[in-house]
């Protein structure tokens, strides 16, 4: 098996608050952070030193998602709703008073948002009419995560009710299946590349491996020691990061689901507080991190072949 190399390539600086949200742009060479002090900022990986504010809301933004059919940016705004940021005219085109809750992820298929609340509900808002289409009450708990199958048009939700509910976004928002075995609120929720499982980490600090065709555990690996907090493919799917509440990023095999390194301060000068949220880039390959100590680091992960 391959060993790793991990270089820090880079160090941003900027947001005065803890870093909770992170998008890949339409144009994968930007991205999007979000933050307790409101601030949302587009950052360049030609030229990453200088971030570029994009909004500035009044309260903490946990929750960014790219609609890359239209190169729009939705904000998700604890409190309010939904901001909706024309990234072509840097403008705010509109936002929606959705929630009192806190939004902890959104995702974009088409023509659809997809809003995961903090009191369990998913809330489905139309993007041409700028409408709430559906409200799905899925649980008396927090909405986390969410990830969509595109090509299945499934939609994989993590609960903080410790469970993964797959909707069919095919056939009107049918269930398809509840997954149960985490032991605490799911934070970390990805499908493959090829969509042929799915990954959960949630704050049991544990790893699960779910194949897709049917539904069903496959492996089940104590993977930090705290929360996980996000994962993320590598775009070929070989292999994937994830990210705790232990101060660390692990990079693991896909397929032979073993751990290939770990980055953290004491080896590789890595944040020092709780990770938040990771993206693998598909335009540089590198993996990006953002932290409570308010800052992003980008790492070269590369494969070095023995």
């Amino acid at each position: 098996m391959s060993k790793i190399q991990v270089i820090k390539s880079h160090t941003l600086t900027g947001h005065n608050d803890c870093i909770y949200a992170l998008a890949e742009g339409s144009d994968p060479r930007f991205f999007y952070t979000g933050a307790g002090d409101g601030m949302v900022v587009e950052w360049d990986l030609d030229n990453p030193k200088d971030g570029k504010l994009i909004a500035k809301l009044p309260n903490s933004v946990y929750s960014l998602a790219v609609d890359k059919q239209r190169n729009y940016l939705v904000i998700g705004h604890n409190f309010e709703g939904i901001h909706l940021i024309d990234l072509q005219e840097n403008k705010e085109l509109w936002s929606i008073r959705l929630t009192d809750q806190a939004i902890f992820d959104i995702q974009v298929l088409g023509d659809e948002v997809f809003v995961g609340t903090g009191d369990g509900v998913l809330i489905v808002v139309d993007i041409p009419s700028k409408s709430i289409k559906k409200h799905i009450k899925l649980s008396s708990k927090s909405i986390r995560v969410m990830d969509i199958a595109l090509g299945k048009r499934h939609l994989a939700i993590g609960l903080s009710d410790h469970s993964i509910k797959i909707l069919d976004l095919a056939n009107e928002y049918q269930p398809i299946a509840n997954l149960t075995g985490h032991a605490n609120s799911v934070f970390a929720l990805r499908y493959s590349p090829d969509e042929k499982i799915l990954v959960s980490g949630a704050r049991d600090a544990h790893l699960k491996f779910w194949s897709v065709d049917p539904y069903a555990l496959s492996e089940d690996i104590v993977a930090h020691m705290y929360a996980i907090n996000y994962l993320s493919f590598k775009e070929d799917g070989s292999m994937l990061v994830t990210c705790s509440m232990d101060k660390s990023i692990k990079v693991w095999d896909t397929e032979e689901r073993k751990l290939l390194k770990v980055i953290d301060k004491a080896r590789n000068a890595g944040h020092g507080t709780s990770i938040n949220k990771v993206v693998w880039s598909s335009y540089t390959q590198e993996v990006i991190s953002v932290s409570d100590d308010r800052s992003i680091s980008i790492w070269n992960i590369e494969p070095q072949h023995t």
